[in-house]
């Protein structure tokens, strides 16, 4: 398949997830398992996790990395920004994002992919990276794919 740090190809990445997500029906075994995917196999990373809606905000879901902010509110940071405009957000330079909350002060670039389920969102897959610049289109692409994959499986999970 690929090495640890050397994904090159989204198709293999999100393949691999629809492998190892098949037959498996928990919604948090999901997310973490994604999660650790995720963080394996991308480079220049520092925190790679997922934020899900409850009460009307983001909630802190599975993840890998440092401890990180618990609650952001719909609109705020982000994350936030990127469940109220429902759309990915590609940020070069998290310093330069007005609002941005810093969970992690090494975090200096940032793509947040919003995840629907049943046409509702269901939260964010958020990874942040400790240098600018980190994420381009070609991340965007295949990190909404592989979202696409996450989205068919948490259709399907009973959890």
């Amino acid at each position: 398949m690929f090495q640890p740090g050397q994904i090159k190809d989204y198709h293999a990445l999100n393949t691999a997830l629809d492998h190892l997500l098949a037959g498996e029906d928990d919604s948090v075994s999901h997310l973490a398992n994604a999660s650790s995917l995720l963080n394996y196999f991308l480079t220049d990373v520092n925190w790679v996790g997922f934020y899900t809606m409850k009460n009307g905000q983001l909630q802190l879901g599975p993840f890998q990395g440092l401890p990180a902010c618990v609650t952001i509110p719909v609109g705020r940071g982000v994350c936030g920004t990127a469940v109220s405009e429902q759309k990915t957000m590609l940020v070069a330079d998290v310093h330069a994002f007005p609002g941005h909350i810093a969970c992690d002060a090494n975090s200096k670039s940032e793509i947040v992919v919003p995840i629907k389920v049943n046409g509702e969102i269901y939260g964010v897959l958020d990874i942040d990276a400790p240098i600018t610049n980190r994420f381009n289109a070609d991340d965007q692409v295949g990190l909404e794919a592989f979202v696409q994959v996450l989205e068919k499986h948490l259709t399907a999970a009973t959890v």
